[in-house]
């Protein structure tokens, strides 16, 4: 492939240029020396790091979870993107814990409301009676 007469510079000597159109010194375009089993220094273009999901409640990393972008994820199996779990891929497992403790407490609450709501009705019929 020709090399064009203009090439940018990427380190401070010039030995390594950048081989695709793009000049500026950005995130997207990253170049990383590399020295050739024949002695040529190379650039080698980085990818971008990426953050990966975090948990919607506490906002931690999500663990079994693949760091990718998301056009990535795309083309990665189901069992890479998600944990089998109920809120798989968007809450830990942590939050799960607390979220299925917090309804049961609830329930029980209510039923506990409905007794005492009973009881007291019950009580106020009895006290009619006699």
């Amino acid at each position: 492939k020709k090399q064009g007469k203009r090439r940018r510079k990427m380190t401070k000597d010039g030995r390594v240029t950048y081989s695709r159109r793009h000049s500026y010194a950005t995130k997207s375009n990253v170049l990383k020396v590399i020295k050739t089993p024949g002695g040529k220094l190379v650039g080698h273009y980085a990818n971008k790091k990426r953050n990966g999901p975090k948990c919607g409640d506490c906002k931690n990393p999500l663990p079994g979870i693949k760091c990718l972008s998301p056009f990535q994820y795309k083309n990665v199996h189901k069992r890479e993107r998600t944990v089998s779990r109920a809120y798989g891929g968007s809450r830990c497992a942590k939050c799960v814990r607390q979220r299925i403790i917090r309804a049961f407490l609830i329930e029980e609450q209510k039923i506990v409301k409905q007794m005492m709501l009973e009881k007291a009705q019950g009580s106020k019929k009895k006290v009619k009676i006699f």
